[in-house]
């Protein structure tokens, strides 16, 4: 199949009424001309994810996140390498993160939340959500289904002494405290994301809210598999795989 009817299949995923956002924040950056019969998905485009959709015979991969352009040289140094093995690329970043099968919403339905207000506003787009359990959970059973889910140690820290109700989530990055302000106001019981600073350490001892803390490539994995399944269910021919990614952030402290 064409990359490109795969590309306006997924667009039709979204409910796009931005398409000047839309296109910002997804879209193809590789497009090597050649059929798809398999995709390969993952959080990240680097070189090593690379290496393993070569492994897995990938014609595409889907991805969360582009090459970042903090990591200097590496958006050239993927582009060469994609163009080395015939691999387009497509990533989805805020649109996943808002929409209903996206990154957040598909966390939270596997920590058993499914009822949930979309939070955290950029250009109409939203990347948090707030939600709550219908009975009250220990700060600690949440912190194991988390870590089982993610396959990963995550971080915690207990500031009040309340069983958990209300979570608000912001998957990826979800340090700046002006992130952690929104889901305080929302009388959160616990905030979880996939990064921190010492800001969020310490404004969440002020606000008196509990901090869980994942990485950011582990906390919105799901949103991706999410996508990547969706296709596979309206194009049977594809065959999906999950791309393998080293667990670097979880020994970050």
């Amino acid at each position: 199949m064409d990359v490109l009817h795969i590309v306006e299949r997924i667009n039709g995923f979204f409910k796009i009424t931005n398409k000047e956002i839309y296109s910002s924040e997804s879209g193809l950056t590789y497009h090597a001309n050649s059929k798809v019969k398999k995709i390969g998905y993952c959080v990240n485009l680097t070189l090593e994810t690379i290496e393993e959709a070569k492994i897995h015979g990938v014609d595409l991969m889907v991805t969360h996140h582009p090459a970042w352009d903090e990591l200097y040289g590496l958006k050239e140094a993927c582009n060469e390498k994609l163009a080395q093995y015939g691999i387009s690329h497509y990533y989805n970043h805020l649109p996943l993160d808002d929409c209903n099968f996206g990154t957040n919403d598909s966390l939270l339905k596997k920590i058993n939340l499914e009822n949930s207000k979309r939070t955290h506003e950029w250009e109409g787009l939203y990347f948090g959500r707030i939600a709550e359990y219908d009975e009250e959970i220990n700060l600690d059973e949440l912190v194991n289904n988390i870590e089982n889910l993610l396959g990963e140690p995550v971080r915690s820290w207990r500031f009040n002494d309340k069983k958990i109700k209300r979570v608000g989530l912001v998957c990826g990055n979800g340090a700046p405290t002006a992130c952690l302000k929104e889901a305080n106001q929302f009388d959160c019981d616990v905030y979880i994301t996939g990064e921190c600073n010492l800001y969020t350490i310490q404004y969440a001892q002020f606000k008196g809210i509990n901090l869980i803390i994942g990485s950011h490539t582990f906390t919105e994995i799901f949103g991706v598999e999410s996508l990547a399944l969706k296709l596979n269910e309206t194009i049977k021919e594809l065959e999906v795989v999950r791309l393998n990614e080293k667990h670097y952030e979880a020994n970050i402290k």
